[in-house]
């Protein structure tokens, strides 16, 4: 039996879910909306602020889904009620980011600027000109988000330069020694 697949999910005050017969699931609460098609073998349905997911039979697929329904469905519920937040943090000299209206732009020593447009659903803030904050109700968009920006510079292992999340462990090498 999947022990995930079987929690219950409790859904917090404010937050509404409407289920379909399709299993087409929305989910309103104060940080926004979310949508999503989940497989109809399963069988999901709400008893007042319990939401619980149940399939028809043993076969591996339904096996399989069930957990994966549970998690994907729980994390809307979470997303909408309090949100999601990745934390990035830019080192090296010279590396900074900006925030221009609704676009990015992060110098990281290339010889050109590079502008990244923020998705619909996020908000990013820079407090500092080191730090990102990415915040969605959607987990798949902020944390896409978030390793995209890192994607750009990856922090090396020599010197640790490059955009890394907050906590986020980067092991270091020795540089070469001389004689």
């Amino acid at each position: 039996m999947s022990r995930i697949g079987n929690k219950v999910i409790q859904v917090p005050a404010g937050v509404t879910v409407t289920i379909s017969p399709e299993n087409y699931v929305v989910v309103k609460g104060p940080k926004g909306q979310l949508e999503f098609q989940f497989n109809e073998n399963l069988t999901i349905h709400q008893e007042g602020q319990e939401i619980k997911i149940s399939r028809p039979n043993d076969e591996i697929f339904t096996r399989k889904i069930h957990g994966t329904t549970r998690a994907l469905l729980a994390n809307m519920v979470n997303g909408v009620s309090t949100g999601f937040k990745k934390q990035l943090e830019i080192r090296g000299v010279g590396y900074r980011a900006a925030l221009q209206g609704n676009v990015v732009n992060l110098s990281l020593g290339y010889s050109h600027p590079i502008n990244l447009e923020i998705p619909a659903g996020l908000s990013v803030s820079i407090p500092k000109n080191t730090d990102i904050i990415i915040e969605g109700a959607d987990k798949q968009v902020v944390g896409e988000f978030a390793a995209k920006i890192r994607s750009y510079r990856k922090p090396e292992p020599y010197l640790g330069k490059g955009i890394r999340y907050v906590d986020e462990y980067v092991p270091r090498k020795a540089g070469k020694t001389a004689k």
